[in-house]
């Protein structure tokens, strides 16, 4: 069905990861790839002054761990882990690398999200590929 999968994976435990990348991998093509991608938010200058030495590199070091353990296996499937805000940069990714499908796990969303997370509101409204959300 789909040549180049990517599925945002955000860690917080309310996220279904492990059900997206079963979606991805059923409805990927033979041949096809898919990509776990995780975006850490960036913090603000003034924040970062007050996190202990070394504790941004051993936050992307646990992420990296976490994808790695979660693409562990699965047949043509990479994980990549990039800073930025959350929608701007799947929608950013997924264009730059003719990504045909998009699959993200929304949370249980409050009233202001539209019935939607906010960034996968975001990725739905301005995706120009398909995108299959998961609640």
């Amino acid at each position: 069905m789909y040549k180049n999968i990517l599925v945002p994976v955000s860690l917080e435990a309310d996220r279904n990861t492990q059900g997206a990348m079963a979606v991805a991998q059923a409805l990927c093509d033979e041949g096809g790839s898919i990509t776990c991608l995780h975006v850490l938010e960036q913090l603000p200058k003034y924040a970062t002054e007050y996190l202990p030495a070394g504790h941004l590199e051993a936050a992307r070091a646990e992420v990296v761990e976490s994808l790695k353990s979660l693409v562990d296996g699965v047949d043509n499937a990479s994980a990549v882990v990039v800073d930025g805000h959350s929608s701007r940069s799947i929608l950013g990714h997924a264009e730059n690398n003719d990504v045909d499908l998009i699959i993200v796990a929304s949370h249980q969303p409050g009233m202001q999200d539209y019935l939607l997370g906010s960034t996968a509101a975001k990725v739905v409204r301005h995706a120009k590929c398909a995108v299959h959300v998961l609640r």
